[in-house]
């Protein structure tokens, strides 16, 4: 199976879903095989690679209730070499709904089993909480992306979502690593911003990716249009931290192989 990657964090608008859907494009124009699920009720990611939420009649939520199989609620995009599993508001009640199963965290896991060699990257965009949803992500991927914003309050939470992820290593998952953590929303012209950099870097050295992602007006402007920035505008500054960011994966990934 190709590496499963969740992007986490619990804090909103971090950069989370704008991060998946632009990496898995990028991925997919570097011509490596994606598969994007999005594992967050609002559905952020589907809508923003074109597909109608409305419209969803399957997806994550019947991939996580074991309803149907996982090669049942994938659908095509405009993205060159990317599928997706949509959400649909109905994922709000998925964590009232599995709290009585046996397995509840490990639903994902056991329905992405049939994936087989399919796909080379499978993302997994999570909602902002530690809940069940979240859990279930980070026990079936290989590995976490933590997205965490140039901003005043970037590592508040920051701990908690360590040890979530210690825990999950723990109990769960004792292969799941950290992918990296990924600064976005980065403005050179801020004071702030470098600080935070810096802060980052100082407490968390190699784990950080070389790539920042700057503040990019044609990034905020992409989703509008269902399109990744790779498609909307790939001459943009966002089009390139992305298309790094993606080159810098593969080049991490093949030198662990």
């Amino acid at each position: 199976m190709g590496k499963i990657i969740a992007i986490a964090n619990q804090k909103g608008g971090v950069g989370k879903t704008t991060t998946t859907v632009n990496l898995a494009a990028s991925l997919g124009v570097l011509e490596k095989k994606v598969l994007l699920i999005d594992a967050d009720p609002q559905a952020n990611a589907t809508s923003g690679l074109g597909i109608d939420v409305d419209s969803v009649e399957k997806g994550t939520y019947q991939l996580l209730e074991h309803t149907l199989g996982v090669n049942d609620v994938i659908i095509p995009t405009d993205s060159p070499n990317v599928d997706l599993i949509p959400a649909h508001i109905d994922l709000v009640a998925i964590e009232i709904e599995l709290v009585d199963k046996d397995n509840r965290e490990y639903m994902m896991k056991e329905a992405l089993r049939e994936l087989g060699d399919r796909y080379d990257f499978v993302l997994i965009d999570c909602a902002p909480s530690l809940g069940l949803l979240t859990l279930n992500a980070l026990t079936a991927a290989d590995s976490v992306m933590i997205p965490i914003q140039c901003e005043y309050f970037a590592l508040e939470g920051l701990g908690k979502l360590l040890n979530t992820v210690k825990s999950v290593q723990k109990i769960h998952n004792n292969d799941l690593d950290i992918e990296g953590m990924l600064l976005t929303m980065y403005d050179s012209r801020l004071r702030l911003s470098n600080q935070v950099v810096e802060e980052v870097k100082k407490h968390f050295a190699d784990m950080v990716f070389d790539t920042i992602i700057q503040r990019n007006v044609r990034l905020s402007e992409a989703p509008s249009y269902g399109e990744s920035i790779i498609k909307y505008d790939a001459s943009s500054k966002g089009a390139t931290n992305y298309l790094n960011l993606a080159n810098e994966i593969l080049k991490k990934n093949k030198e662990k192989v």
